[in-house]
């Protein structure tokens, strides 16, 4: 009786930590997909830009890409708690700013922030939710790793959609929901167990370092490649997907625009799941099989104009995002110990948020003089 009670203990408070970890690295997520619904209303109403909007979504991702470089190991030397609930109040602050946006600079800091918050809870959370996974069901803490962030803005923006065409003050009721909700997770994490602690190097470890464990290198560049060809694809519907379902598929609703992200971001959460039958190399084949059908049916839909083919393409693309991503995690997280998992994951992160960031400016700029079909077929 007493050898089997401290493990009943230990696997206890591993899930009081997994389950809030899980749930605040959705959270971030989610509240960074809140504005996406409203797009469309600072368009007509604001004066805002196509170019404007790639160019937010260019310096979301940059300011990811900089807290996962700068930041991402800070949470091996402080603790995983206090660096994610510095994420979730990042978060926050950013939810906070867009509440008055009526120009692209409060859009601009406001994304900025969440971007932040996005670059830290990758690393820290990240960290956290897979240092607390149970061993069972296999291959979880690849599937949280891969799917909470896509799952997240899924969440977010279907949510914000319907806040924003349903009930009333939907520039600032959306914002204040998810400020609370991330409140929430703040105090849940606060009550969770600690996994690493406390250790000096804090102020060297934000000197940026590729931390890549010597066992998981050779796995790197092809699980590079699948996760900037994936993330470039949800970087598309993030910096465009209201203005097509606006321009080219003939609705201004924002359950519509919602609609438009969610299905290429929502899936991936059951592709994750589905990576779990297959060998990682054969998911990573399968997956960008998938996204590479999506992607030439979302340029023949966009094209035509038909709204339904490009809804299903997306959710086709974001369930092969799901599946090689998940396989391609599978490759690497397995191979690194306990306090190499931040720097990992703020490595496989900077390069997705790369992935996103570069295709979306490129292709900003040349919203300019080229149509929104066209961009979607480059």
């Amino acid at each position: 009786m007493t050898s089997t009670c401290p493990a009943t203990a230990t696997v206890s408070a591993e899930v009081r930590g997994f389950i809030p970890a899980t749930v605040s690295f959705v959270s971030v997520f989610a509240a960074g997909a809140a504005a996406i619904p409203l797009y469309d209303t600072y368009r007509t109403a604001d004066g805002l830009t196509n170019d404007e909007f790639s160019l937010v979504a260019v310096v979301y991702f940059a300011c990811a890409v900089f807290a996962l470089l700068v930041l991402g190991r800070l949470s091996n030397h402080h603790g995983r708690r206090p660096v994610s609930i510095a994420a979730l109040m990042l978060a926050i602050a950013g939810c906070l700013t867009l509440l008055f946006v009526n120009s692209f600079l409060p859009l601009l800091i406001g994304r900025a922030l969440q971007g932040l918050a996005a670059g830290l809870a990758s690393s820290a959370i990240g960290a956290y939710a897979v240092d607390t996974a149970p061993r069972r069901p296999r291959g979880l803490a690849a599937t949280v790793t891969t799917a909470a962030a896509t799952v997240g803005l899924a969440v977010g923006v279907f949510l914000s959609g319907v806040l924003v065409e349903f009930a009333p003050a939907p520039r600032e009721l959306t914002f204040c929901v998810f400020a609370v909700v991330l409140l929430g997770c703040a105090i849940a994490l606060a009550a969770s167990p600690e996994t690493v602690p406390r250790t000096p190097g804090a102020f060297s470890s934000l000197i940026p370092r590729f931390a890549i464990p010597k066992a998981s290198r050779g796995y790197l560049p092809l699980a590079s490649g699948v996760f900037v060809a994936t993330w470039a694809f949800g970087g598309y519907f993030t910096s465009f997907g209201p203005s097509i379902a606006a321009d080219n598929l003939g609705s201004h609703s924002p359950v519509v625009a919602a609609a438009v992200f969610a299905s290429s971001m929502a899936p991936s959460f059951l592709g994750a799941f589905i990576a779990g039958r297959f060998t990682p190399a054969a998911a990573q084949r399968i997956g960008m099989t998938l996204v590479a059908v999506a992607g030439a049916s979302l340029a023949f839909a966009s094209t035509a104009g038909i709204l339904g083919l490009y809804l299903s393409a997306g959710v086709v693309g974001g369930i092969g995002m799901g599946i090689a991503t998940s396989g391609s995690m599978n490759t690497l997280l397995p191979e690194a110990l306990p306090r190499q998992r931040a720097g990992l994951l703020a490595v496989i992160y900077a390069i997705s948020y790369t992935g996103s960031a570069v295709p979306s400016l490129i292709a900003g700029q040349a919203s300019r003089g080229v149509s929104l079909p066209a961009i979607t077929v480059g």
